[in-house]
């Protein structure tokens, strides 16, 4: 009877880990769920509902169950919006515009989109957008009179304040971000690291009250080159890849991994693929050992 128990003990182990035993994809399937003269740069998940804003001022959602898309078209005045970047908290949906005007929507309380923040100027160009939890969020955009543009809010995104240059380090010359995918912003609990056209990260540790830089070996002396993604699996593993998208074939200094919370950065397959990309995600549940890298070059 013991040795049957045993028997049992074991099998049941044997199963337990043969569940928990994960196997790493090899493949990807292409589902086309929406087509449009639309340029869409950023997306979120939210449920079971994925959102979306892009050019000509189109913003949606798509129900990753039934593949049902709702649309609709925002304006300002005789002005309609290119959106490059969104985010939300667990009840609110937010879009951010390029270029001058600045505009930053939310969801309103009729079933609209709200303004709540608006800003002019020849040189003002708004990358990102991400939120710590509901109620802390952070807009990025290019750097503006010696320092990058932050938006910080604190009340879930109703009202939204520019950070002022003397509380951020300076910003090297024409320095930005990429409007790619939303992803050069990367949040885990209250530390933030924003990657910039010039190969560095702007970091914090406090929600964006203290920022300091950190330097990687990834190339940005060119205008089209720098860090276009980043993504930290937890507050010590993060990766960044860019390149130029002018030569996307190049994969020399376009890939490099921290595994100290950003304090030093190495490169990594240095020469190998992937070249150029744009949005760079680490697997979930993978430890931190799966990789998802993906651009109009294809996904690695």
């Amino acid at each position: 009877m013991q040795r049957l128990g045993a028997i049992v003990c074991l099998l049941i182990l044997l199963s337990c880990q043969e569940v928990d035993k994960r196997k790493p994809f090899t493949s990807v399937s292409v589902t086309d769920v929406y087509e449009d003269s639309v340029s869409i740069r950023a997306i979120e998940l939210m449920g079971e509902s994925l959102a979306f804003a892009g050019s000509n001022g189109i913003f949606g959602s798509i129900n990753l169950n039934t593949h049902k898309v709702r649309t609709n078209i925002q304006k300002y005045d005789s002005i309609t919006p290119e959106f490059r970047a969104v985010g939300h908290t667990s009840t609110d949906f937010f879009m951010l515009s390029v270029a001058t005007p600045a505009l930053l929507y939310k969801t309103g309380d009729k079933g609209k989109m709200e303004l709540v923040y608006k800003e002019e100027g020849e040189h003002v160009f708004y990358d990102s957008l991400k939120f710590f939890n509901d109620s802390d969020g952070i807009a990025v955009g290019d750097s503006f009179e010696g320092c990058l543009s932050i938006l910080m809010t604190d009340d879930g995104g109703n009202n939204w304040s520019k950070l002022p240059c003397d509380e951020l380090p300076k910003a090297l010359e024409g320095e930005g971000a990429f409007a790619a995918s939303n992803t050069n912003v990367e949040i885990q609990g209250d530390k933030v690291w924003i990657a910039t056209t010039g190969g560095r990260l702007y970091h914090s540790t406090n929600k964006g009250k203290i920022w300091t830089i950190q330097d990687t070996p990834i190339e940005g002396s060119e205008p089209t080159q720098g860090i276009y993604s980043l993504d930290f699996y937890n507050e010590e593993i993060g990766l960044a890849i860019g390149g130029d998208y002018t030569q996307p074939d190049g994969k020399k200094d376009n890939k490099a991994i921290t595994l100290d919370g950003g304090n030093t950065w190495n490169l990594i397959a240095d020469g190998l693929e992937p070249g150029y990309k744009s949005c760079i995600q680490f697997v979930p549940k993978s430890e931190g050992k799966e990789i998802v890298a993906l651009g109009f070059t294809g996904i690695s």
